[in-house]
């Protein structure tokens, strides 16, 4: 695939997770013209190969928006920024967890259910629970397309159905197997900490999560953050294949790029990869 003659005569939203796990967290949502990065918790250089591969223009990318503080959130953010001028949409209480330089003119403070304008993308941004400073999740909007980023999260809260109902596209996290993690290696704290409300969403709360509060418009469903120690891809996929209602499942990897898909309204039952 040469250049990115893929986005010609292409109305619909561009998505794909460049890493997604306690490795790594980045996200790309963006349109023929603008995009913008979710968390950089990957190295600059290994964003830039995995970009490539995918024939996506780093030139493109307006903004970075960062969810919290936690290392494989921010791990490559500093360079990245950096290397290509990119506002960093943060919080005042993420930045100082995160121990960044609030100097930088490049920091761009956001506040809870503010929606900020970048380029032709509006992001929607909402708090969530989870063991953070100030943890915050996104929606990504071109024209009447949502674009969901609901990660690292301990329970849904009502701010997380709210917006669920509303999407055509969610990357939702999928970190444990109930009986794997019990069952597992971790030490009790761990455990506990990863079950609690601030914690981390389980296999069977995010399918609860779709069942309660299944919208007709969501045509995919990008199961995410999974724990290497405490999940199993087949376990999430054998989950989530039981009644989707149309819904595309993908997993997406702690280990490289997913493919790119394009999501549109009414596309459900399209495949939509490329």
């Amino acid at each position: 695939m040469a250049g990115n003659s893929f986005f010609c005569n292409k109305m619909g939203v561009f998505v794909t997770a460049l890493n997604s796990g306690s490795n790594g967290n980045c996200y790309y949502i963006g349109n023929e013209r603008d995009s913008i990065l979710v968390d950089v918790g990957i190295s600059c250089r290994e964003v830039e190969k995995r970009m490539k591969r995918l024939a996506l223009d780093l030139k493109k990318i307006r903004a970075i928006f960062i969810s919290h503080e936690h290392a494989d959130h921010i791990r490559g953010l500093r360079v990245l920024s950096k290397k290509y001028q990119l506002p960093v949409y943060i919080t005042p209480k993420t930045l100082a967890g995160a121990k960044l330089f609030p100097e930088n003119p490049l920091f761009v403070a956001f506040r809870s259910h503010e929606t900020i304008e970048v380029g032709t993308l509006k992001v929607k941004c909402f708090p969530k629970w989870h063991d953070a400073a100030d943890p915050h999740s996104f929606v990504v909007t071109h024209e009447e397309i949502n674009i969901g980023v609901f990660t690292d999260i301990g329970e849904p809260c009502e701010h997380v159905i709210e917006h669920f109902k509303q999407c055509h596209a969610i990357f939702l996290e999928t970190n444990y197997d109930d009986d794997m993690l019990e069952n597992g290696r971790y030490p009790y704290h761990l455990k506990a900490r990863i079950k609690s409300k601030n914690g981390h969403l389980s296999n069977r709360q995010a399918y609860k999560l779709f069942t309660d509060h299944y919208s007709e418009k969501l045509s995919h469903l990008f199961l995410s953050h999974l724990s290497q120690d405490n999940n199993h891809p087949e376990a999430v996929m054998n989950l989530f294949s039981r009644n989707m209602n149309g819904t595309k499942v993908i997993l997406t990897s702690r280990y490289e790029e997913i493919p790119i898909v394009e999501i549109k309204e009414e596309m459900k039952g399209q495949l939509g990869l490329f």
